[in-house]
């Protein structure tokens, strides 16, 4: 072997040694951010949740969770920067990758902003109570939905002129293809317009008893498409606004009374004086019952009916809650058997009286007689 073959050899194996030694040094790097990062989200910042709990408001602990991921992401992505130091195969400040990592830092941001305009994190829902509760809660969900929309829209633009890309030309391609959007999308846009009507209609709020041609629950939550409603089956009925907003709804939640209505049947044996004090003892009853509505309260021979004397009881409860509603009803419907039993009064059931004259008793005879 001659010696330019050895120099030449030797360089070819200094240089497979410094991609190797630099490719190692660059993998550890990453490795050693990665496990930077798992240490800070285990330890640190668990300490820095607890610290932000213990501020007055949850404002700050509210921005840490939001931005709890987004924040272990962004250690990978600066050991990614530094190991590109050393990479043999690309340079730091490639301008793709420079490109790439704004466009990872901008994706994280919107992230953290995303997850902080979240319904649940409660940030809305803090503003409003320091509003004196100004915004009804199904505008909520709405806002949220909204400001997401923007962060998102505002991230891609931002995403696009970082790789130089035309976005005014693409908001111009939008505007040109609005027709035909709107055509292809009219059911969405309807539903859209629909949940505009209930927001500013506010026919019912989050946590209302609603019931419709379509479905009766709780509302739990309305965006931009559909209501969704849980019934009292646990099943959960997703409405579509347009379908909605073209209903009928009654809102029980925003009741102030709840009504009781029945008539009484009283055996065609009671006494006109025996009805009276019924009837009498009755009203008192409900007069005096804390939980009854003083307003309305009807107690009244209502009409004779084919085998019973009835009696309309006609009253609203104070409470409109479903259980409290049954529980009065309950009560009270125990009362009046204890009225009706102290003044030996018979309710009545459905009969028949059959009248045997002495000329139909013979005819009976003489048809059994044929026989």
């Amino acid at each position: 072997m001659s010696l330019d073959s050895l120099v030449l050899a030797f360089s070819t194996a200094d240089i497979d040694y410094d991609m190797l030694k630099n490719l190692g040094i660059s993998i550890g790097i990453l490795a050693v951010f990665i496990l930077f990062r798992n240490l800070f989200t285990k330890y640190v910042f668990q300490l820095i949740v607890k610290l932000a709990r213990k501020t007055p408001t949850e404002f700050l602990t509210q921005i840490c969770l939001s931005f709890e991921r987004p924040l272990g992401w962004a250690f990978i992505i600066v050991g990614l920067y530094l190991a590109m130091d050393y990479f043999p195969f690309m340079e730091q400040q490639n301008a793709l990758f420079i490109k790439f990592l704004r466009s990872m830092i901008i994706v994280l941001i919107t992230w953290g902003l995303f997850n902080l305009s979240s319904p649940s994190t409660g940030i809305l829902i803090s503003v409003n109570e320091k509003m004196n509760n100004k915004i009804d809660l199904i505008l909520l969900p709405f806002i949220s939905r909204t400001i997401r929309v923007i962060i998102i829209a505002i991230s891609i633009s931002i995403i696009g002129q970082e790789f130089n890309y035309d976005v005014n030309g693409l908001v111009a391609g939008l505007g040109l293809g609005g027709l035909a959007f709107a055509l292809a999308a009219k059911e969405a846009v309807g539903n859209l317009i629909g949940g505009v009507v209930i927001v500013t209609e506010k026919p019912f709020s989050i946590g209302d008893w609603i019931k419709t041609p379509s479905v009766e629950g709780i509302v739990e939550d309305i965006n931009f498409r559909s209501t969704k409603v849980r019934t009292f089956s646990q099943a959960l009925v997703t409405v579509p606004n347009a379908t909605l907003a073209n209903e009928a709804i009654t809102n029980w939640s925003r009741m102030g009374k709840r009504k009781i209505d029945f008539h009484l049947g009283l055996n065609y044996k009671t006494t006109k004086e025996e009805l009276e004090r019924v009837v009498r003892r009755i009203e008192q009853l409900l007069r005096t019952h804390e939980e009854i509505h003083p307003d309305t309260i009807m107690v009244a021979f209502d009409h004779y009916n084919e085998s019973s004397l009835d009696v309309l009881i006609y009253f609203f409860t104070n409470s409109t809650v479903w259980a409290e509603h049954v529980k009065i009803k309950h009560e009270i419907n125990l009362e009046i058997m204890a009225i009706l039993e102290e003044e030996a009064v018979e309710i009545a059931f459905p009969s028949r009286t059959l009248y045997v004259t002495p000329q139909t008793n013979e005819v009976f005879q003489t048809m059994g007689s044929v026989d």
